[in-house]
């Protein structure tokens, strides 16, 4: 099924069963869009991933070459999906597999998890659950290496940093958990960072091409309740700063032009928060929305897409859940729209050419958005 660019509403929703056929990188990049970007979106179809039907599933991410990539464990493998089709393309196999129902503590062990990619390498990174990373030449959806980040629990989330050529990846559930630098171009492990300060483990990161730095949310330490953003410079593999947090207990990480951060927060009362990445303060807190896991930028369109699994009907912690993915402005750092999605739908990314969004949806597939 053919998508068409920027605005197009009305297309009928449908569920796609498709067959794998043949074949990320600065999501800091600034906004190209050509028309004026969407306001609001409604569902457009539902893709139905080749192999077993999505049940579960961790990160998705997006780049500039039109390419939607999902960690996909009900298929242990890397689904990459063409984001102006809505189509598969192929699968890369391979990876550790459930081990448990998501939601479950065997799901954390499964893979793959988090998901980035090197477009300038045509590669994708993903780590998985017994502890590595694996690299997936995009081209031919196999992986091509493997490496061990040497912890006894799964790898999870990364970024990547095509200037000084590095990966960072978070290993969250090892006690203590700690961060791991891989060359890509050796594809070994050049550093590592210790957090045993970190209590409740490491989420998102992301790489941002003005300050050349990672910046990776840690949802609290014994300093830091709240949660804090850390700075980590992969030249001298070290934490630079610490940008403590208040109320946010943080997740998602995404990153706008002007080194704006948008940190998505799972503490209640609900909230979402962007930090000013060169100097800690708080430019916006978001109250439309919390309960958050990925979050995304998307370049074409200037906007922020949060994954709010744990929202709640009155954006308290005992309010009835009410999962949604939130769009916001990232000019203006303003709330566009809430889009109701199901339980467990914490994973978000989006096409820069055409602002079609990707929603993983337990028991229906990856549904595609569009906006006008």
């Amino acid at each position: 099924m053919a998508f068409g660019h920027r605005g197009l509403v009305g297309l009928a929703v449908t569920a796609v069963a498709v067959a794998a056929c043949g074949s990320g990188a600065a999501a800091t990049a600034p906004a190209t869009a050509a028309a004026k970007p969407p306001t609001s979106y409604t569902q457009l179809a539902v893709l139905a991933v080749t192999g077993n039907a999505l049940s579960s599933f961790d990160i998705g991410w997006s780049d500039q070459t039109g390419t939607y990539y999902l960690a996909d464990k009900s298929n242990a493998a890397i689904d990459f999906i063409d984001g102006q089709t809505g189509s598969m393309l192929g699968q890369a196999t391979g990876f550790a597999g459930i081990k448990g129902a998501q939601g479950t503590p065997g799901a954390a062990l499964s893979g793959p998890n988090g998901v980035t990619s090197a477009p300038d390498l045509h590669e994708v990174w993903a780590g998985d659950g017994d502890s590595t990373v694996k690299v997936v030449d995009a081209k031919t959806f196999t992986v091509t290496n493997t490496v061990s980040t040497g912890g006894k629990k799964r790898a999870d989330e990364l970024s990547y940093d095509p200037k000084d050529h590095v990966v960072l990846v978070a290993n969250d559930l090892d006690r203590p958990p700690f961060l791991t630098f891989i060359s890509t171009a050796s594809k070994t492990v050049v550093g590592k960072i210790e957090m045993p300060q970190a209590t409740m483990g490491l989420e998102q990161s992301g790489w941002d091409a003005a300050t050349g730095l990672f910046y990776q949310s840690v949802p609290a330490t014994t300093t830091n309740k709240g949660g804090e953003l850390d700075i980590v410079d992969p030249t001298t593999m070290t934490i630079r700063k610490v940008y403590p947090l208040t109320n946010c207990n943080p997740a998602g990480l995404a990153i706008a032009p002007h080194s704006h951060v948008m940190v998505g927060c799972t503490a209640y009362p609900a909230n979402v928060q962007v930090v000013d990445a060169t100097t800690g303060s708080s430019l916006a807190t978001i109250t439309q929305v919390g309960g958050v896991d990925e979050v995304f930028y998307n370049s074409g369109a200037n906007q922020f897409y949060v994954a709010a699994q744990g929202m709640t009907a009155d954006g308290t912690k005992t309010g009835a859940t009410t999962p949604v993915v939130a769009i916001i402005d990232a000019g203006t750092n303003q709330w566009l729209q809430n889009i109701p999605t199901v339980q467990l739908a914490h994973s978000v990314a989006a096409d820069p050419k055409n602002d079609h969004i990707f929603v993983p949806q337990r028991g229906k597939g990856v549904v595609i958005y569009g906006g006008s």
